[in-house]
């Protein structure tokens, strides 16, 4: 199917495709669940407003962007800037945001059911809501694993220590210069060169795990879960499948979006589900077999 195929928005009222979502978990063979980042802001992992100036005043003052996502890609001077943000970044989406209500619940609808889920978010936040490994694939990465930045190896390593010590160490710096009276726009928030994580191997320093260029390492566990993936889609090519998309943009539509129309697109007993909050819509050759809503996740998820 085209990408560039004519897309509609549903015409039908919320409660009546509410109503044929329930439907379709009740009679469905199998769903395949596709998760983005709409799903992790419902969960109240937002990367902007309240949240980003409550954890990040003091990144916003000195450097000047004003989100999460935006800091990631900030041109920081030194890895010691870098590490200082990532790992306050990493703590507090990763290690300290504790499982979201949208995830727990939604890992329990799916709990009896034959299914997969599929997401581009680097949050855990399946993994802490008790979803299978292997039912899951985070294609896009994890903000729990560190890699070699060139890189010379193949293997991710688990990055907890290392985050906990650099953002303790920066804690303690902003406390010094908060005391001192030092402007917070000029407040020194990098990590020490000492605590900064270098590669086991070539000694070069390490990485994010996040799909951003051609380093990113697909490591024994990246390929395990792709295969599983591939297989489930494979054993379920017919019949009556749910492919549900949670969350999901426009800055991966290859990933999730586009996949999935194709398939059901492919097998006429398939039934495609948007909940996306401004941006439910599906081709027009699909439109009778998808079910849009244009509502909160959360709201969905508790709502079935």
């Amino acid at each position: 199917m085209s990408s560039q195929m004519l897309t509609v928005a549903s015409t039908r009222s919320s409660s009546a495709e509410l109503e044929r979502l329930r439907q379709a978990f009740d009679e469905t063979d199998a769903i395949v669940v596709g998760a983005g980042a709409g799903l992790s802001t419902a969960a109240g992992l937002s990367y902007s407003g309240e949240r980003f100036r409550r954890l990040f005043g003091p990144w916003e003052a000195r450097y000047g962007f004003h989100d999460m996502y935006s800091g990631g890609f900030y041109p920081h001077q030194t890895k010691g800037e870098l590490w200082g943000f990532w790992s306050r970044d990493v703590l507090a989406n990763r290690y300290d945001a504790g499982v979201g209500a949208p995830y727990a619940k939604l890992v329990g609808l799916l709990r009896d059911r034959d299914h997969f889920v599929l997401t581009t978010n680097v949050d855990h936040q399946f993994q802490l809501a008790g979803e299978p490994h292997e039912m899951l694939f985070y294609t896009q990465g994890d903000y729990g694993l560190l890699q070699c930045s060139l890189p010379c190896h193949q293997r991710t390593y688990d990055d907890e220590g290392a985050m906990r010590a650099m953002a303790s160490a920066v804690d303690e710096k902003v406390a010094r210069q908060r005391a001192a009276g030092v402007p917070e726009r000029l407040w020194d928030l990098s990590a020490p060169s000492e605590l900064l994580p270098r590669c086991p191997v070539c000694g070069r320093p390490m990485a994010m795990i996040l799909r951003c260029d051609d380093t990113f390492v697909e490591d024994e566990g990246w390929h395990a879960a792709a295969g599983r993936y591939d297989a489930f889609l494979r054993s379920h090519e017919r019949g009556k499948v749910l492919y549900l998309e949670l969350g999901v943009g426009g800055n991966t539509p290859a990933i999730i979006k586009y996949p999935f129309w194709r398939r059901v697109a492919e097998n006429p007993d398939a039934t495609y589900a948007c909940v996306n909050l401004g941006e439910a819509f599906a081709p027009t050759p699909i439109a009778e077999r998808s079910i849009l809503l244009n509502a909160d996740i959360a709201a969905v998820v508790e709502a079935l």
